[in-house]
């Protein structure tokens, strides 16, 4: 099986090297806008979808070849924590999420020559209270511009505010691995 991970995601690339699944790295260009009427774990399902299709629009998938492509939103009060535009963004992102229990939703699109498949995960992650110092100090020495709700679990602050999280590390991280392997196990690919 040709396994081919559709990301620009340096964490999902890493991730999916982690399982010990030999892969093929490709970026999409997706248009990764939806439908305003989805609500929490329907806007990654709807978006990983999307980057499957746009990647199948240019290329044709071979019977042994698996796409692999995902999606990670943060999800705060019934409203949707994207990955912010600018620092002022980010800071105003953190400051919501301070002192609060929010849901982080990944999706993953397994698409094939012939069928399509999509799983979502869902976490909960409670943040201890952030001062402003600590936000500011996360934005302006660490990347959270590329990542939905201006945060990595993995990096400084998921260290000190991430108090308590139900579900899977690694589906806040952008990429749940056990939904992977589960998939690849199920199916006979590994």
């Amino acid at each position: 099986m040709n396994i081919i991970l559709g990301s620009q995601s340096p964490r999902r690339r890493e991730l999916l090297s982690g399982l010990d699944i030999p892969h093929t790295d490709v970026s999409i260009d997706a248009d990764e806008t939806y439908p305003a009427d989805l609500q929490g774990g329907e806007i990654p399902i709807y978006i990983s979808r999307a980057k499957a299709l746009a990647y199948m629009r240019t290329h044709t998938l071979a019977p042994d070849d698996l796409l692999i492509t995902s999606d990670t939103i943060v999800w705060l009060d019934g409203r949707v924590l994207g990955k912010p535009r600018d620092e002022a963004e980010a800071c105003e992102m953190l400051r919501l999420l301070s002192g609060k229990t929010h849901q982080v939703f990944t999706a993953v699109t397994f698409a094939r020559h012939d069928q399509m498949t999509t799983e979502v995960d869902c976490t909960d992650v409670t943040f201890d209270p952030l001062t402003e110092r600590d936000i500011h100090y996360y934005v302006t020495h660490y990347h959270p511009l590329d990542k939905a709700g201006a945060y990595g679990i993995q990096e400084w602050i998921g260290y000190i505010a991430a108090g308590h999280i139900s579900g899977s590390f690694y589906t806040v991280m952008g990429f749940p691995t056990h939904l992977v392997h589960r998939y690849l196990r199920q199916n006979h690919l590994v």
